[in-house]
């Protein structure tokens, strides 16, 4: 462990420790509704009859509905416990999940217009000792963009834990791993309030503070890297050296680093070593002026709404695939006095 990253660890873990024995923390969870579309039969193949195939028009096939603007869907959640036992030494892993995703009217889907799905999916990793419910307006503005959010509750380092063990953050890449297979297979299954919900071919990561460093880990370490991700957000996040392996390499995916130029918990040289160390593919410096550890991503004020915008502009176009998204990216992420980005290595300022 270099003595900058060290550092980063010792001061985030004194501060967390200082955090909750002024105040205590709770965790909240949702159970959401679900639409449920009626099956349609496929008519077997063959010729038509000749009538039919002059006068009965084709069936349409409905489409997956769009993403990309926030408010565009109401948003229901669903909680979910996934326990992973396959890592013997760690005896039962218990990870609860929260799934926010998006609605498609029933009258759409009644239709034949649009589909339930598939929507992308995005795991997202909290703080040490924070509680998932911190980032609802933020999570739930991703999934009223069209996005399925899916927030994990790690065992040993969630907020309402009696004995918190920060240490235990090395072996959280493989719990975010764990919950994207285990959201796939329940997407794949035949019904469900999930199913069919998620696109398997476009999975992003997201964390903030500890979870900032899970969050890169998986997207970018050597020791823990998931290939099914091709886009990551790593907001107030650094690297955590015990994990070994090493960053960036070769096909690392796109990622925006996102910090708070006075964030005494993660200060910013941590998010801005990550930046100018990956070298291996786009990436993107989200420079929040002023800002501290938690305002930019918990609660609504300002710059969370902000944080929003840009995040949704990367995932619409690092991860949804729409080119529209470089270009409201430059727009929503450059705010006098509030923020600035800077792209292709280059620090904002």
């Amino acid at each position: 462990m270099n003595s900058r990253s060290r550092a980063v660890a010792t001061g985030r873990r004194r501060r967390w420790r200082a955090l909750i024995a002024s105040a205590g923390v709770l965790a909240a969870g949702a159970l959401g509704v679900a639409v449920l579309a009626a099956n349609g039969q496929i008519r077997p193949s063959g010729r038509p009859p000749a009538a039919a195939a002059h006068h009965a028009p084709r069936p349409r096939r409905p489409v997956a509905p769009p993403v990309g603007r926030i408010g565009s869907y109401p948003v229901a959640s669903r909680s979910i416990l996934l326990i992973d036992r396959s890592r013997a030494r760690l005896g039962a892993r218990a990870l609860p999940t929260l799934v926010r995703y998006p609605v498609v009217p029933a009258a759409a889907v009644a239709s034949g217009k649009y589909s339930r799905g598939p929507f992308p999916l995005v795991v997202f990793a909290p703080g040490y000792l924070q509680c998932r419910s911190s980032y609802s307006s933020l999570l739930s503005s991703w999934a009223s963009a069209g996005y399925v959010v899916a927030a994990v509750e790690f065992p040993r380092t969630h907020c309402d834990d009696p004995a918190p063990d920060e240490a235990d953050l090395s072996n959280q890449p493989a719990d975010m791993s764990l919950v994207i297979t285990r959201l796939l297979a329940i997407s794949a299954r035949p019904d469900g309030v999930l199913a069919g919900l998620i696109d398997r071919a476009k999975i992003a990561v997201a964390g903030h503070s500890d979870g900032g460093d899970t969050a890169a880990a998986v997207a970018s370490n050597t020791c823990c890297r998931d290939r099914r991700v091709i886009a990551a957000m790593i907001l107030s996040g650094a690297e955590w050296p015990p994990l070994g392996g090493h960053y960036f390499p070769r096909g690392t995916p796109p990622i925006i680093f996102i910090q708070g130029s006075a964030d005494t918990w993660n200060p910013p040289q941590a998010s801005a070593q990550l930046y100018a160390s990956d070298t291996a593919g786009v990436r993107f410096y989200l420079d929040l002026l002023g800002a501290n550890h938690f305002t930019p991503y918990e609660g609504r004020r300002q710059p969370e709404p902000l944080v929003a915008r840009v995040t949704v502009d990367f995932l619409d176009r690092y991860l949804a695939g729409q080119a529209s998204g470089t270009s409201a990216m430059a727009a929503d992420g450059n705010v006098a006095g509030v923020a600035v980005l800077g792209s292709r290595g280059r620090l904002p300022g």
